[in-house]
């Protein structure tokens, strides 16, 4: 595990991505609230279709190395892909 501050939510925000994503748990987890809610709305909206960006977006939260996924989503706050 890094040492790196903010890395430790970069596997349970990648899991619950692929298991979870089209209820925005991984945004609730970043601390992306209006993300999250908008991801549980679309949700409602696509019938599920909107999942595919949760399970897009796990895969890359877990591709990513430690320095990267701290450097895009913990300090920059990139909220989207």
């Amino acid at each position: 595990m890094s040492n790196i501050p903010g890395a430790d939510k970069k596997i349970s925000a990648g899991i619950c991505g692929i298991l979870l994503g089209g209820f925005g748990v991984h945004k609730f987890i970043l601390g992306y609230n209006t993300e999250g809610i908008i991801m549980l709305v679309a949700l409602l909206f696509t019938c599920g279709f909107s999942s595919i960006l949760g399970l897009v977006e796990g895969i890359i939260y877990l591709t990513k190395s430690d320095e990267e996924f701290v450097e895009t989503y913990i300090n920059n706050k990139k909220g989207w892909l």
